[in-house]
């Protein structure tokens, strides 16, 4: 009994933490949320988080969310000559193509 009442009290402590982390949210969606965009809703900017968790590694999603405040760096990115940033653009190309996809309906 005793190992019964850990368990509930662990499961206790520890799923409102757990769904705090889920309800926080990535950098993607954060940056959608705060953006002044028509279709800024909260369920495609979650959406759009999910596609990113599914191609991004978490330093792509933090670059690729300064896209939302400057869009002006993303032009920056697609037209270096650099190769570490033609192929983060692979991958942000990749991204956006998932996210379009999976988000549209």
């Amino acid at each position: 009994m005793t190992s019964l009442i850990r368990v509930a009290v662990m499961a206790a402590l520890f799923l409102p933490l757990a769904s705090g982390i889920a309800l926080a949210g990535g950098p993607i969606e954060k940056a959608c949320n705060r953006s002044d965009r028509n279709g800024a809703t909260r369920s495609m900017c979650s959406c759009i988080q999910q596609a990113a968790d599914q191609t991004l590694s978490n330093a792509d999603q933090r670059r690729a969310a300064s896209f939302f405040e400057d869009p002006d760096k993303a032009q920056d990115v697609r037209l270096s000559t650099r190769s570490s940033d033609d192929a983060f653009w692979d991958r942000y190309r990749n991204f956006t193509n998932a996210a379009s996809s999976y988000c549209a309906g």
